[in-house]
Formats: structure tokens, C-alpha cells, sequence
């Protein structure tokens, strides 16, 4: 009888192939682990996204809500005692670029009477004015503000209005004139209802011929306004310091 030479080895017979249920499981695996880092890469990407777009925005509205001068800055002169200094400062201003409303509630008023200015009760100003020269710095003046031209008789700056602000460097006595030695101005003593306060307190440092000053109107938002002008080499009543 014939018989075969050949039989399978042992090898051969304990070989074992891959079956579907493990290939789908291998490749269901593969699709949910690529899936998993699809969703981190696309969430990264969104929230870089919403935050690149909130700082653009918020860069769009810093610039948006600002002050710009218009014209003249006038300086005030009057004398405390024998000393004749500068008083007040005067200036436009109105709302850049079309941008948001600027809130301009002051904290003082001036009516011409008695003793200017006057503290406003309850005033709750967000606008802070800064002041300094080469011998001094006030970080919070007392000033006082009046609309003109076109407004809706609220105290928010907004596009197309313009608002005329004073800012007080010392005391104006209204019932003394000041063209003379005979007090029409007065140190700021901070007294309330006794005009403003941390403006001068001495005569010693107030500026002079020739000097050189800053201001800087500081809004709750947006970008600082500026101001810096030289007096004239003589002081005069009024002063159109362009």
C-alpha cells in the first residue's frame, strides 16, 4: 500500500491567523484613539482662536475709547500775595475715533462765587487728571468740566460732543480781583466747601516764566490724553498756550 512521505510539522501546525473580530478591534481602537486627538487639536485650535479674538477685541475697544484736544490750551494767571501764579488750566476736548462714551463726571464745579471750586457731593468720578513740571507732581486735581455745543446733558462724553475742562492748580478767590497782589488766588487748603484740593499748597514751586508742564487726563478706559505746554517769559491774565 502507498504512503505518503509527507506530514505537516509541527510548526505548520501550530501557526493561528489574525481573525475579523481582532482586526475590527484593532481598528476600531485606532479610529477612537484618532478621534480623541482630532477633538484635543480642534478644541486647542477654537479656544486659541476665541482668545486671539477677545484680545483683538478688546485691544479694538481700549482704542476706540479715548480723549483728543481740540485747539488751544489757555493758562489762567492770578497772585497769591506778591507771587503771581498760574491758577487754572483750560482746554477742549471731545471723543476720538467715534469711539465709546468717555465718562466725564466731575468732581467739582466753579459758579463764580465765593471761593471756586466747589466740591460736587456724592460725585463719583471715574476721569482722573494728573499734573507735573519740573518741581512737582500732583497725581489727582481738582477740576471741573462744562459741556458745549451739542449735548444730551448727561456727563458721558460721547461722539460728537465737546466738553470744556478746568483744571484747578490752586484756589480762585471770585470777589478779589487777580490782576493785582491783593489774594485774588489762594493755596489749596482741601477745606470742604473751600475750594479744591491737591493742587499747590505753597507758593514756593509754583511755575514761572519759561516752565515747562504736563497734564494727563487719565480715563477709566482707553488711552491717556497728554497735554504738555511751556508759559510764555511773561505771565498774563490769560494765556493762549498753543
Amino acid at each position: 500500500m502507498f504512503r505518503s512521505n509527507f506530514a505537516p510539522t509541527t510548526g505548520a501546525r501550530k501557526q493561528k491567523g489574525i481573525t475579523g473580530l481582532e482586526t475590527a478591534i484593532v481598528l476600531i481602537a485606532f479610529v477612537v484613539v484618532a478621534s480623541v486627538f482630532a477633538f484635543t487639536i480642534l478644541s486647542a485650535g477654537v479656544f486659541s482662536s476665541e482668545a486671539n479674538k477677545q484680545t483683538i477685541h478688546a485691544g479694538l475697544s481700549e482704542t476706540r475709547t479715548g480723549l483728543r484736544q481740540h485747539g488751544s490750551a489757555f493758562a489762567f494767571a492770578g497772585f497769591q500775595g506778591s507771587t503771581q501764579a498760574v491758577f487754572k488750566i483750560v482746554f477742549i476736548v471731545s471723543n476720538s475715533l467715534a469711539g465709546e462714551p468717555v465718562d466725564l463726571t466731575p468732581p467739582y464745579s466753579a459758579n463764580d462765587s465765593a471761593t471756586d471750586p466747589d466740591i460736587v457731593p456724592g460725585a463719583n468720578s471715574a476721569t482722573i487728571i494728573a499734573y507735573a513740571d519740573e518741581n512737582q507732581r500732583f497725581s489727582d486735581l481738582a477740576w471741573s468740566m462744562t459741556f458745549i455745543g451739542n449735548n444730551n446733558s448727561d456727563d458721558l462724553l460721547e461722539d460728537g460732543e465737546k466738553a470744556e475742562i478746568t483744571v484747578w492748580l490752586a484756589d480762585r478767590v471770585t470777589g478779589v480781583a487777580n490782576t493785582t497782589d491783593s489774594g485774588g488766588i489762594d493755596i489749596m487748603d482741601g477745606s470742604s466747601g473751600d475750594g479744591g484740593s491737591g493742587g499747590f499748597t505753597s507758593t514756593s514751586t509754583v511755575p514761572g516764566v519759561n516752565d515747562k508742564w504736563t497734564i494727563e487726563l487719565k480715563p477709566e478706559s482707553g488711552a491717556t490724553l497728554n497735554i504738555e505746554r511751556r508759559l510764555p517769559g511773561r505771565l498774563d491774565t490769560i494765556m493762549d498756550l498753543r
